[in-house]
């Protein structure tokens, strides 16, 4: 889980942003990875990190509002040394109007704890950069770090605005953030030459005590050069005073956190184990529940087999005892059998005698069939023979009487051609007599 820290004060110039963009790259050089939060509408950190704040990206903002994830929010500074990665989310002018829409929501002042939470636990370190204000924005900020760091320059208008800080801070504190802790004072813009810059040092330490960084930002114009390539002071100049400066102040801030980064990560390491044990334990249940499965499965076999192995004993018994009831069935069986011939062959002789009788008297029915049967055969073919006879008679007939009408209609056609002719006749004799009485008259 990230540390989460804040670079705030409510005061513009003292070197917020700076610190921010090199501070970040300090520690990604240290091999932490580090997610940085443009929560300026200024969005100076974004151009800082080379990140063009026009561009239609997704920015801090569109997650305040939106459900979208906060991985596609996520860009890449992109450096020349390969051992740096930073990781930011940009902001824009839209999150100038950004406070007054959050009034209508109840959480209004813990949104951005919320988003972040999703993904804290995949950086070392979370650097947010606050607006030069004490509104709504810069309590948001609070509310989700664990810490404050307080960057002051050595001028004596800068510790005018600490007070109203330091209240800021404690109302966050009490009320919305009780884990909220300091983490340091930067002293920025340090000027060993000039006496003024010694005295604000003096009076910061007698106020902050042990709060104060032992590593003093001093004035550099590689520092104010910088931010117009888009790139951090590390990466273009790391050589300077400012570059070696931050590299300094980011070991001592890895260094200040060595102790909660370990017991973060041995946390987090604690609750991997303790889900790998619990997923050990859920896979030994489930093996310990199948075995008591496979056991009882085993015993309910077992069982079964022994009672079909008895059953099998009862059936082979059984089928022995039957088998011996048979062999004593056939015995007797033998025996009345043996006792059957006995019987049989004493009788044997009177049933001889009396089976040639027997079939002495079938053969003599048998031959009074066979002179039967010759007769009624003789019979049958003598009726045949009438029979044929008969039929041909009735042929002749009536062959005759076909002959006989023949001859009758020969001549009822003979008699109906003469009655024919003379009706012809009387017709013409009728006809000659009309005749002569018309010539007559």
């Amino acid at each position: 889980m990230a540390k989460t820290i804040c670079v705030f004060n409510q005061k513009g110039g003292v070197g917020k942003t700076t610190s921010v963009v090199n501070i970040a790259v300090g520690l990604s050089r240290l091999s932490k990875k580090v997610l940085v939060v443009d929560m300026d509408p200024q969005a100076n950190t974004t151009t800082g990190f080379g990140i063009d704040k026009n561009k239609d990206n997704l920015s801090i903002y569109d997650l305040f509002f939106e459900q979208e994830n906060i991985i596609d929010a996520i860009k890449e500074y992109k450096s020349e040394d390969e051992d740096i990665k930073v990781d930011v989310i940009a902001s824009n002018s839209n999150l100038s109007g950004l406070e007054v829409e959050l009034i209508e929501f109840e959480d209004r002042a813990l949104k951005l704890r919320q988003i972040l939470s999703e993904i804290e636990k995949d950086y070392d370190f979370l650097l947010i950069d606050c607006p030069p204000s004490l509104g709504l924005l810069s309590i948001n900020a609070l509310s989700a770090s664990d810490s404050v760091l307080i960057p002051i320059q050595c001028e004596y208008y800068a510790l005018e605005g600490v007070s109203e800080l330091l209240n800021t801070y404690n109302m966050v504190k009490e009320t919305l953030n009780p884990d909220l802790d300091i983490e340091g004072v930067l002293l920025c813009m340090f000027d060993s030459r000039n006496n003024l810059s010694i005295e604000v040092v003096e009076e910061v330490k007698a106020y902050f005590k042990s709060k104060v960084f032992a590593t003093m930002i001093p004035r550099n114009i590689k520092l104010a050069e910088a931010p117009s390539f888009g790139r951090s002071v590390i990466d273009y100049e790391i050589k300077s005073k400012g570059a070696r400066a931050y590299l300094r102040l980011s070991e001592e801030i890895a260094e200040n956190n060595k102790e909660v980064l370990h017991e973060t990560n041995n946390k987090v390491f604690e609750e991997e184990i303790d889900k790998e044990e619990k997923i050990s334990k859920d896979v030994k249940e489930d093996n310990d529940t199948e075995k008591n499965v496979s056991r009882e499965t085993n015993l309910e076999d077992s069982k079964a087999n022994e009672d079909e192995q008895i059953n099998s004993s009862k059936d082979k018994l059984e089928s022995e005892q039957k088998i011996d009831h048979e062999k004593e069935n056939s015995k007797e069986h033998l025996s009345d059998e043996e006792n059957f011939s006995d019987q049989k062959d004493s009788q044997g002789n009177v049933s001889h005698e009396t089976k040639e009788e027997s079939v002495k008297e079938a053969h003599k029915d048998i031959d009074v069939s066979h002179e039967t049967m010759s007769a009624q055969r003789e019979k049958s073919d003598l009726s045949k023979e009438n029979k044929i006879q008969s039929d041909s008679n009735d042929l002749e007939h009536l062959e005759v009487e076909q002959e006989i009408g023949n001859v009758s209609h020969e001549t009822k056609e003979a008699d109906d051609e003469n009655n024919a002719a003379n009706e012809i006749e009387v017709d013409n004799d009728h006809i000659e007599n009309s005749a002569e009485e018309l010539k007559k008259n």
